[in-house]
């Protein structure tokens, strides 16, 4: 496994990061300074302010259950690999590592791959970094904003007659020909400037617009974890199908042996007369109807092998045989099943709506700030001398300041309807929210089921298997004493195939039934570290490094943990 992707699992309790109401995700860590401190205290007012709707996160359904009756205690079991009964953990936490309850080192291998080299999982970070840079861009305009910097130096030449150059006493003619000789006049003139320009948030335009940033880089970071979580289930449940397929051709082919035998035997038996023509053309069909069925299994296992190596990050080409074998795998006898008031906070999905919910509130808080006036502070400074050496003195020094005051004084009703569209926006961010947590309720109780169901298939289809084997035993003995036909034989030798391909796929629908309850709990992933440097980011600008920028981070922070 990968460093780099997964870390080791954290050690849990009774209660768990993500059960906990009071869990917030893990943040990077805030830098203290005096100069944040200041800003804390200089915006937390302006942000009490902010116009629109405070999101506060839906609580979790209170009646919300699993299933409509009692609830699953232990399933039954069957005496074949991929068996044995299990009995539902209520409450327990999910492993990070989830797919270690298996235990198997080879589907462990495959995940670590899959993890570390597809494309999907690198797609997910650049996504959320992108996000936090937006929101870190937006965030920088709590601050004041510095542009038109300069510093200059003209030299001039300018001619004395712009200021009167002449003699008063002197004649027209006198005069004339004074200010033609006269001197131009050359100087140099140094000047420093700078703009300043800051727009107070007085009604939390920018605090709601950082909100909803915030909003939706929390919004890609769910997008990420269940890009993990689909990914690695995707990648177990393709390694048991691969070692599905591959049981049931070893059966199809092992039956195919024992037909080829039965003919060969068969057709002694009618060289010496013993038998009938029809007795081995009735076998020779057999033979042909089972040779027929590999094929299709060996093109399916192909097409899985194809999509398995996709999941990898590899190309088709690159396949080097590694598979599992279905024997090999171990069924967890007790299954992790949380809580339903808790499934909420567990399935990166519900997490996801709810960030989209939350940036859908704050998207009302900014239509509403834009139908306000805006308040706007600006200042021009700088310093003006004919000598570089006295350019930066009191008496040089040049400046203006400026407030003004802009609102939309008619617009056709433009800006209301945009309020309205976001608060429709909003409306339906809630019925998606509410969607997606009854469909997250569905996907566990239908895997519940299958776990309880599908364990009950397996121990009949074992009973079918030996039931099948043993007719065939007996009707084989019939026909060789005479006391049957051999179109009896044929329906128990089709019969005890199919009993077996059966088998196969209810051993491997147990182990998928696992993977689909722990995938639809939410895969553990609180109990993992999935992200990577390349998802925070880049501290290169003076506003991502600066002391000032994490203090609006941790205004933003604490106002976010408020709620």
């Amino acid at each position: 496994m990968s460093s780099t992707r997964i870390n080791s699992q954290r050690e849990t309790g009774s209660t768990t990061p993500a059960t906990d109401p009071n869990f917030r995700a893990p943040r990077r860590r805030r830098r203290s300074s005096l100069l944040a401190a200041g800003l804390f205290l200089a915006v937390l007012p302006l942000r009490s302010c902010a116009v629109g709707p405070d999101f506060v996160s839906p609580e979790a359904p209170q009646e919300a259950g699993y299933s409509a009756g009692r609830g699953i205690g232990v399933t039954v079991s069957a005496p074949v690999a991929g068996g044995v009964a299990q009995r539902l953990a209520h409450g327990r936490d999910i492993p990070g590592e989830w797919w270690r309850l298996f235990r198997s080192k080879q589907v462990s291998a495959l995940v670590a791959e899959a993890i570390e080299n597809h494309p999907d999982i690198v797609a997910a970070e650049a996504a959320l970094r992108r996000a936090r840079e937006i929101a870190e861009a937006d965030a920088a305009s709590f601050l004041p904003q510095a542009s038109n910097t300069s510093i200059g130096a003209t030299r001039q030449q300018i001619s004395t007659a712009q200021f009167g150059g002449f003699s008063t006493s002197s004649s027209s003619t006198s005069a004339s020909s004074s200010s033609s000789s006269a001197e131009p006049l050359r100087f140099s003139l140094f000047n420093t400037n700078v703009g300043v320009s800051f727009t107070p948030d007085v009604f939390g335009k920018t605090a709601r617009t950082v909100e909803g940033d915030l909003a939706a880089a929390e919004q890609q970071r769910f997008q990420l974890e269940a890009t993990y979580l689909t990914l690695t289930a995707n990648v177990v449940t393709a390694a048991i199908a691969d070692a599905s397929y591959a049981s049931q051709i070893k059966v199809t082919r092992d039956l195919i042996s024992a037909y080829q035998s039965q003919l060969d035997l068969l057709q002694k038996r009618f060289d010496l007369g013993a038998i009938a023509l029809s007795d081995v053309v009735s076998e020779r069909a057999l033979l042909a109807q089972a040779q027929a069925t590999l094929p299709p299994l060996e093109k399916a296992r192909a097409q899985m092998r194809d999509q398995l190596m996709a999941y990898l990050g590899r190309f088709p080409n690159a396949d080097r045989g590694e598979a599992v074998d279905l024997d090999s795998l171990h069924l967890p006898k007790e299954l992790p099943l949380s809580l339903p008031s808790k499934l909420v906070r567990q399935r990166p999905d519900i997490r996801s709506a709810e960030s989209q919910l939350h940036q859908a509130s704050a998207n009302v808080g900014v239509a509403t700030a834009n139908m306000l006036p805006q308040l706007t502070l600006s200042a021009t400074g700088g310093s003006q001398s004919p000598s570089l050496n006295q350019l930066i003195t009191p008496q040089t020094a040049v400046y203006n300041l400026g407030a003004s005051v802009a609102a939309q004084s008619f617009d056709g009703g433009g800006l209301f309807h945009k309020r309205e569209a976001n608060v429709a926006a909003l409306e339906q961010a809630s019925a998606q929210y509410r969607s997606t947590v009854i469909n997250a309720f569905r996907n566990v109780a239908d895997a519940l089921q299958a776990v309880k169901h599908d364990a009950e298939t397996l121990r009949a289809q074992v009973a079918a298997e030996k039931a099948a084997a043993e007719s065939l035993t007996i009707v084989q003995n019939q026909y060789t004493g005479g006391l049957t036909t051999y179109a009896t034989v044929l329906n128990a030798e089709q019969t005890l195939l199919n009993a077996r391909i059966n088998r196969v796929k209810a051993q491997a629908a147990r182990y998928s039934d696992t993977t689909a309850l722990l995938q639809a709990l939410g895969g553990g992933w609180w109990n993992r570290v999935d992200e990577t440097p390349a998802s925070q980011p880049r501290p290169t600008d003076l506003i991502a490094t600066s002391p000032i920028a994490a203090g609006v981070r941790a205004v933003m922070e604490d106002a976010e943990n408020a709620r």
